[in-house]
């Protein structure tokens, strides 16, 4: 029977070419955005899983950014460290030359008073980010002996947790304005016992060649050898934690890369299969539209019986 208030076949290829326009424009947007899963309504699951992801992935990058910052600071300190061991070095061998009899030992404090200004400049110069480990006071309300630094960040069962790195820097200080017990400034008592010192104000330039004072400089030579292992053990001390931040940044980047592939195979469009598919549904587009002018022509056939 053939209808002029309905048609068929005009319904029908109406239909196909609506589905037809449905994909294509949905093969259009993924090839545009490069998203198979760019909203929740295409696959809601995937989209949440993803979109967590995402989240995480964003977290990590800013642990890395703050394991770069935490591994400057280390780096700054550790230098800092190792000029001053070269320095009170120096400071040790000035006191060896000055145990020889004769000697102007005022001459050789001259030299020391120097390099003790230089190891105060070093203490204090080495600074990152208002971060000072070397030269510090802890008597400020704002001090804390243990520095942390954010190194991880993790996602189980729905719950966040964020894990740090710690150093103790009472084991790095070199000087202490609260209470003198850093490295240099922390004092020992001569072995008469008349004289306090520290390797960062000791003064030769009174002693003699008496035995007794001798003595007190042998004993400062020994002191001073015994800060420069101590600042040794402190530099060895950041070096490690230095390696260990740099081999937690490493691994930081590659999770941050696994979890970009892991969100990439969830979301992204496949470009090759996408492409292919916009050429097909183009052609069927067209198909679709020579389709329904054919099936409107027949309506207009049954104008042809009333002439």
């Amino acid at each position: 029977m053939t209808s002029i208030m309905t048609n068929q076949a005009a319904m029908t290829a109406l239909q196909s070419l609506t589905n037809t326009n449905k994909s294509l424009g949905q093969t259009q947007t993924r090839i545009s955005t490069g998203y198979r899963v760019s909203r929740a309504e295409d696959n809601a699951a995937y989209w949440s899983i993803a979109t967590t992801m995402k989240s995480d992935r964003s977290a990590l990058s800013t642990v890395k950014d703050a394991l770069g910052l935490g591994a400057a600071t280390i780096d700054v300190a550790y230098t800092g460290m190792n000029s001053a061991i070269d320095v009170t070095k120096e400071i040790k061998n000035k006191l060896v030359a000055a145990r020889q009899p004769g000697i102007d030992r005022g001459k050789v404090q001259s030299e020391i008073a120097e390099l003790q200004n230089q190891l105060k400049s070093i203490s204090d110069s080495s600074v990152f980010s208002g971060e000072n480990w070397l030269s510090v006071d802890s008597s400020s309300p704002t001090f804390n002996a243990t520095k942390t630094m954010v190194a991880s960040f993790s996602r189980s069962d729905g719950n966040v947790s964020v894990g740090t790195i710690s150093i103790d820097i009472n084991n790095v200080k070199l000087y202490d304005a609260n209470d003198q017990s850093g490295i240099l400034d922390s004092q020992d008592t001569t072995a008469n016992g008349n004289v306090n010192y520290s390797v960062s104000d000791l003064d030769i330039s009174g002693i003699t060649d008496t035995d007794n004072d001798l003595q007190d400089l042998e004993q400062m030579i020994g002191y001073v050898d015994t800060a420069i292992g101590s600042m040794t053990t402190g530099a060895s001390n950041l070096g490690a934690i230095k390696q260990r931040t740099k081999t937690q940044s490493d691994f930081v980047s590659a999770l941050m890369t696994a979890i970009d592939t892991g969100v990439g195979a969830l979301v992204d469009a496949d470009m090759n299969e996408e492409s292919t598919k916009l050429q097909a549904l183009q052609v069927q587009q067209q198909l679709g539209i020579q389709a329904l002018s054919i099936a409107n022509q027949n309506s207009q056939q049954i104008l042809s019986l009333f002439r």
